[in-house]
């Protein structure tokens, strides 16, 4: 065999030795790199369970908060819109009505009858009806004779102490002005508020001021706020309330309130004045 075959013999012989080298050293670093993948597959599956699980408590508390502050919401607007509806309701009590001061417009009379067919607010039916009853209770006989009253009806009882007035000589001119004093000029008067009651006793019907001397008159001015309603014009305050001494005339303003009126021994409207 001659030089040249020896060598390439040994030329193949070599690069068939590199060639299963190499392939053992990649045969190697492919399993390596398998194993590798897989390790890195088995860890990445388990992050990303643990974010999908993750995330899943995230929605959750999410959602859980979302309805929370859903419910929270809901309750702030009931107790928003009650705490209006309360307020409303009081402001409503304490509503001043004088010859100054008109019924509003938008008013409107939530009305319960009581005895004898008379209409009243409905906040006061009862508070009105236990009155009258622990009246009686006491040995007294109180009647009423009025309440509510519509704006024509109050138009009516004006005009008709005008031409009462007229009829008994007073001028014409003065006759609207004098009417006023006892008659509220319709839109203001209490009576259209439904909070208002005239009360008389059976034994004595006049209106006027010797009312104030009758049994059912003494119990009424002594007990009616323990029931939330205060005599309206008292003697001597026809100045500031601009209606003459009413002995009959009681209005509701619930029962702190009149307890609260009672006490000052101010009329209401010099009441009023103070809470402002």
């Amino acid at each position: 065999m001659d030089k040249k075959k020896k060598i390439q013999i040994v030329l193949a012989g070599a690069a068939g030795f590199v060639a299963m080298l190499l392939f053992l050293l990649g045969f190697s670093f492919y399993q390596a790199w398998s194993n590798e993948k897989a390790l890195y597959e088995s860890t990445d599956s388990a992050l990303f369970a643990q974010l999908v699980g993750e995330s899943d408590e995230k929605a959750a508390e999410i959602s859980r908060k979302r309805i929370e502050d859903a419910e929270n919401a809901e309750k702030q607007a009931i107790e928003s819109g009650m705490a209006h509806r309360i307020e409303k309701y009081k402001d409503q009590l304490l509503l001043l009505v004088n010859p100054w001061n008109e019924v509003p417009e938008d008013y409107i009379a939530l009305l319960n009858t009581v005895e004898d067919g008379y209409l009243i607010d409905r906040r006061c039916a009862q508070a009105l009806t236990d009155m009258i009853n622990d009246c009686r209770a006491a040995g007294n006989l109180p009647v009423i004779c009025s309440a509510y009253r519509t704006h024509e009806y109050q138009e009516e009882l004006y005009q008709n102490k005008i031409k009462r007035l007229v009829a008994a000589g007073t001028a014409p001119w003065n006759a609207p002005e004098i009417a006023a004093r006892s008659v509220a000029i319709p839109g203001t008067s209490e009576h259209q508020l439904g909070l208002a009651v005239d009360i008389i006793d059976e034994n004595y019907v006049n209106l006027d001021q010797y009312q104030q001397y009758t049994n059912v008159q003494k119990w009424l001015m002594a007990n009616c706020s323990d029931y939330g309603f205060i005599l309206r014009y008292p003697n001597g305050s026809s100045e500031i309330t601009g209606i003459i001494f009413e002995p009959w005339h009681y209005r509701y303003v619930g029962v702190s309130t009149a307890k609260a009126v009672e006490a000052s021994g101010l009329t209401f409207e010099e009441y009023l004045k103070t809470l402002e």
